[in-house]
């Protein structure tokens, strides 16, 4: 069997007018622990100030692709997978990080993968003004329908952290065969996953340690927080056959009903949601609670409690990973990981 060391991942990061973010993200993946690696940065449109910034990196992994006109995160990331040139892709968004081992941890569970194509997620660190938590707690249970683990929440301190874009690892033949759907502006991660689920041969894994770092800072601009609730209910109804109707339900009262609380949409939507939650999909009382938390409770009172939880569950259960035992040389990457990192 070919060695992991001798085989080629291709990390794929698109980015727009974040030259300062993109910089620590294009870092953290130079000094992964895995050395054969090739980063190519996607720049969506023109942004004179990223590509002085990258080329003056002088890391002849590094590549750069600046497109004359902004086509979205999707195709940026497909145009990247089309000129990749590993055998295996893996994305990072550009106001994300790496830690130093999750390439050399996620190649190695694909290559021990019976599934023909692998994809291959992790846990994450969420770092926000108020705390720092382990996100995407709940394990991946093979065989459960995709969409429950995607959107069938745990507990309170559980959130839409599940196989995020920038913990995904899998074969470039795959992501060629599968790409991501041009011209959405949301759910683009979820979108791709529930389709790839349906694919012949994909089998998927979750390795319990968070190894990517995921940032929600100082409410800049950013897609995943957009408030259009009227759009993730179209998403949803265009993509039902990928959910179970329990799911279905979960994902109208997390995502769209606190996309309507925020913006303050009113009676007529909250009416709306809650016929959708109720006739298309299989409320239980779950997610029930969540329905009613984001029409009922403001949403300060909420972050509160949920961060209090988060303190409270961080505090009191010891993660799994922290026994797994550690190679002497992840060991060394991770102290040489660079103060940008930190």
């Amino acid at each position: 069997m070919v060695s992991i060391d001798s085989e080629l991942v291709s990390a794929v990061i698109p980015t727009h007018h974040r030259p300062d973010l993109v910089l620590k993200a294009v870092l953290s993946a130079l000094h992964q622990s895995h050395a054969l690696i090739e980063v190519i940065v996607v720049i969506d449109g023109e942004d004179e100030a990223t590509e002085m910034l990258l080329a003056g990196m002088g890391d002849a992994r590094l590549r750069v692709i600046s497109l004359a006109v902004n086509v979205g995160g999707s195709e940026a990331r497909n145009i990247g997978v089309r000129n990749a040139q590993g055998e295996w892709i893996a994305f990072l968004d550009d106001d994300d990080e790496w830690l130093p081992q999750k390439i050399v941890l996620q190649l190695e569970a694909a290559r021990a993968s019976e599934a023909v194509f692998p994809v291959v997620s992790s846990s994450l660190t969420v770092k926000t003004p108020a705390l720092d938590f382990i996100g995407a707690r709940r394990p991946y249970e093979a065989g459960k329908p995709l969409s429950e683990h995607l959107f069938c929440r745990s507990d309170f301190a559980d959130g839409a952290y599940a196989m995020q874009t920038s913990t995904l690892f899998m074969r470039r033949e795959m992501m060629l065969a599968i790409p991501f759907r041009s011209g959405l502006k949301r759910h683009q991660d979820w979108d791709w996953l529930l389709r790839a689920s349906q694919h012949p041969g994909v089998g998927f894994q979750m390795i319990a340690e968070p190894l990517t770092i995921f940032r929600v800072e100082d409410g800049r601009a950013s897609v995943g927080r957009a408030i259009d609730w009227e759009f993730s209910l179209q998403w949803a109804r265009e993509m039902r056959q990928y959910f179970t109707p329990r799911a279905y339900s979960f994902f109208v009262a997390t995502e769209c009903m606190s996309r309507a609380a925020k913006s303050k949409a009113g009676r007529a939507a909250y009416a709306r949601l809650a016929w959708e939650f109720l006739a298309r999909g299989a409320p239980t009382v779950r997610s029930l609670s969540w329905l009613l938390a984001f029409t009922c409770v403001p949403r300060s009172m909420r972050r509160r409690g949920r961060n209090l939880f988060r303190k409270f569950k961080a505090k009191h259960k010891k993660p799994l990973w922290e026994t797994r035992r550690i190679s002497t040389k992840q060991s060394r990457a991770a102290a040489a990981i660079p103060d940008t990192l930190n």
